[in-house]
């Protein structure tokens, strides 16, 4: 399992905080750390190690908790959290983090209360540190994920799912249908299906509105495997693609290969947003690229780090990211492309692996 492992990469992050101990409460970081997948959770992570680390959740997940963290001591008790602080503070620990990001201030004072011997510290962010450089195993469920939503955009694009008179919201729930065909819990986050001049709008949500010949259709969309996400957008065009929407789409297509080729080990994020973004800039249409140019991909679909002219990451071998560059023109349509990639020390590669090409169908 790579979970002790993560833990004790989390510690190393613990001793250069000064901290005895972390309280994890978001449940995403719970998972990375544990494997658990229910819904109340928690888990103190000791610097002395698993020994003295405990997972918490409530009787209703006893079972499961044996099965999915058999190799850590668990607390039954439905106030998971304060049952860990409290249990900590039993076995000494006087300096306690927490997730100051993923508190309340309600929690935090109460937490406070409940345990009057010992300092809380706000730790904001550890966990998610550790996870913006995945895995193999992680990687590999990525790699799933996106093998699923290529699956199923070939089979509506073979099903002639795109086609005139089939509305937006039609064809988002065939492709959802689809990828659970092919093994994900879901999709990874609402399937946007946008024709016509609804393209320009960069998250639109699919509506009655029905597809009809000339119109630019974007669909970005993404399955849901094993807790992991991937994301993907390509666009297409009903009958023969007028010429501003092939010089819009090879606009596009040029700044995401700009992009794509930026994406290295050791770049800064705001060079790989600059990338793709002078290509747009340097035709007229800076002002139409509103967005950053991507970010991290994993057990939530949007994580760190974000590819931004405001970012202050820089990138590292393992980090999986999209790159979705985009132009938008209001009352016309918009073009978009976005892959998922991996950083790797000889170039990225790339984990989705449908067709890049404006397609007329």
């Amino acid at each position: 399992m790579p979970f002790p492992t993560r833990r004790e990469a989390l510690r190393d992050l613990l001793r250069a905080a000064d901290l005895d101990a972390l309280l994890v409460t978001d449940l995403v970081n719970v998972r990375y750390l544990t494997g658990f997948t229910g819904s109340n959770a928690a888990l103190l992570v000791h610097v002395d190690g698993d020994g003295a680390t405990r997972f918490g959740t409530d009787g209703r997940y006893r079972t499961q908790a044996g099965v999915q963290v058999p190799d850590l001591e668990p607390l039954i008790e439905r106030a998971t959290s304060f049952a860990l602080a409290a249990d900590a503070a039993g076995r000494g620990v006087r300096r306690l983090g927490f997730e100051s990001d993923h508190v309340t201030v309600d929690a935090h004072v109460a937490l406070g209360e409940a345990v009057p011997g010992v300092r809380l510290e706000r730790a904001p962010g550890l966990v998610q540190r550790l996870r913006r450089v995945k895995d193999t195993d992680e990687i590999t469920t990525v790699r799933a994920a996106c093998a699923v939503a290529d699956a199923a955009l070939a089979d509506l694009l073979a099903a002639h799912g795109l086609r005139a008179g089939r509305t937006e919201r039609e064809v988002a729930l065939d492709l959802d249908d689809r990828m659970r065909g092919h093994g994900a819990a879901g999709p990874a986050f609402e399937t946007i299906v946008a024709a016509g001049a609804n393209s320009a709008y960069p998250h639109h949500r699919p509506t009655g509105v029905a597809l009809d010949r000339g119109d630019l259709i974007t669909i970005d969309f993404g399955a849901l495997v094993d807790g992991y996400h991937s994301d993907m957008t390509r666009m297409f065009v009903l009958g023969p693609a007028a010429d501003w929407q092939r010089e819009l789409y090879e606009l596009v297509a040029a700044a995401q290969a700009a992009g794509r080729a930026a994406l290295a080990a050791g770049a800064h994020v705001r060079e790989v947003d600059a990338a793709a973004r002078d290509v747009i800039v340097a035709a007229g249409h800076g002002e139409r690229f509103p967005h950053g140019l991507g970010h991290g991909v994993g057990l939530q679909i949007h994580e760190a780090p974000a590819l931004s002219a405001t970012g202050t990451d820089e990138l590292a071998t393992g980090m999986v990211l999209t790159v979705e560059p985009g132009v938008y023109l209001p009352g016309r349509g918009g073009v978009r492309i976005e892959d998922t990639l991996v950083v790797r020390s000889d170039g990225p590669d790339p984990l989705t692996g449908s067709p890049r090409e404006l397609l007329e169908v």
